[in-house]
């Protein structure tokens, strides 16, 4: 983890996984509604192999549910977990927000010549 805090590289991992432009566009159309595979590689344009590959890997993210026909199990169907949508985006939104900007003079450099009691004032 290298001394990272948890909800750090929890954040850093969904967003290398929504860094690739095919699984972002795929999240993108789920957000639409429920859809199979084969309605994601046409709207794309690509292999179902390769949607099939994107999609496991937003499943492993926790990002997406599947779930199959209850009348036909060949047809498996895809959609966004909203629960895991909003706690991306308040992950995001937490680690984003202007707010969490403190001002701060440096400890260390060429710029603390000078500033020892302007710092120590600080403290």
């Amino acid at each position: 983890m290298n001394g990272k805090p948890a909800d750090v590289v929890e954040l850093a991992n969904a967003l290398k996984v929504l860094a690739d432009p095919t699984r972002l566009a795929i999240l993108d159309l789920l957000v639409e509604g429920v859809q199979c595979n084969c309605h994601l590689g046409g709207r794309l344009g690509l292999p179902m192999n390769l949607i099939s590959h994107h999609l496991k890997i937003l499943r492993e993210t926790g990002l997406v549910n599947v779930e199959r026909d209850p009348f036909d199990a060949r047809w498996v169907y895809y959609s966004v977990i909203p629960k895991k949508l909003a706690e991306l985006r308040g992950q995001l939104s937490a680690f984003l927000d202007p707010e969490r900007i403190q001002p701060r003079l440096p400890t260390c450099g060429p710029r603390l010549v000078g500033t020892e009691s302007l710092h120590a004032a600080n403290w």
